[in-house]
């Protein structure tokens, strides 16, 4: 559904046009930042979408430009906010946020809105963890050595949550593949749920999932627009929720930073570009149109 051409119906003033979303929604979603930015929030996942992909999550960083985008791109608009089932502390350091003049108007969301970052502030606020992750961390490698599958899969300490990425494994599928009903039996003993990525699987508390954040972030602003880019299946409810507000009447723009591993995104999305590199031209280009 989504596409990557130049060009574009919006107006250019004078720089280089706008990639055209595939779909009137989210043509009108991105008309809708460009004629009132101040009122638009621009949510981005992290992990996918502004830092590539990488074997070591703790590897992970954001793409080179995509602080300076963010820079440009947050003084222009009511707020950008960086959604991530990361804890909001390590997004920040990896995404290398604190202290950057211009992002005064940035939000980190970690743990799928448990525990936010205001950049004003420095500062996260969060509230007590769920028990249940401690009972899960204590039996996870159990789980995983009577399951056959500790040989390659790596176990990542997220704080408010834990995750199991296979992405090592000899057979990455394959493992991820065993590990889903042994670890929603676990997640489910102990009161969480299991979420389903890019060869990783997390086990975190219910309730909260990247849509409901989107969504309470977008009511808490009085957005008038919103623009969210994603790659992964836990994007997918953030996008249900532009789906709702723009039937609630709030114009919104769905990006998909393109892979190979996750398609189910690109299929819903109005715009697809080519990872976080096209991620961070997109969000230049905005700013750019901005000026």
């Amino acid at each position: 559904m989504g596409t990557h051409t130049t060009d574009s119906p919006d107006p250019t003033h004078g720089t280089d046009p706008l990639p055209t979303p595939a779909t009137q929604a989210g043509r009108d979603g991105l008309a809708a930042l460009l004629a009132d930015p101040r009122s638009a929030v621009v949510g981005l996942d992290f992990d996918g979408t502004l830092a590539p992909i990488v074997a070591d999550p703790e590897q992970a960083r954001a793409h080179p430009e995509a602080v300076s985008a963010i820079a440009a791109l947050a003084p222009k608009v009511a707020s950008v906010a960086v959604i991530t089932g990361r804890p909001a502390g390590v997004a920040v350091r990896y995404g290398g946020f604190a202290g950057v003049p211009g992002l005064e108007h940035l939000t980190v969301l970690g743990h799928y809105g448990a525990e936010r970052w205001d950049a004003v502030t420095g500062t996260v606020t969060a509230p007590a963890p769920h028990p249940g992750v401690a009972a899960v961390r204590a039996e996870l490698p159990g789980v995983l050595e009577q399951v056959g599958a500790w040989q390659g899969t790596w176990i990542e300490e997220k704080g408010r949550a834990v995750a199991v990425h296979t992405r090592r494994a000899q057979d990455p599928q394959a493992a991820f593949e065993a590990l889903r009903e042994p670890l929603t039996d676990l997640a489910t003993r102990h009161g969480l749920i299991v979420e389903p990525g890019r060869m990783v699987l997390e086990l975190r508390p219910p309730g909260m999932d990247k849509g409901v954040a989107l969504a309470e972030y977008v009511r808490a602003t009085g957005a008038g627009s919103v623009v969210y880019a994603g790659d992964d299946l836990g994007d997918l409810p953030a996008y249900a929720a532009v789906d709702k507000l723009r039937s609630d009447g709030v114009p919104g723009l769905l990006v998909c930073s393109g892979s190979t591993e996750v398609t189910e995104l690109a299929e819903r999305a109005d715009l697809v570009v080519d990872g976080p590199e096209g991620v961070v031209a997109l969000l230049r280009g905005i700013a750019a149109q901005l000026d």
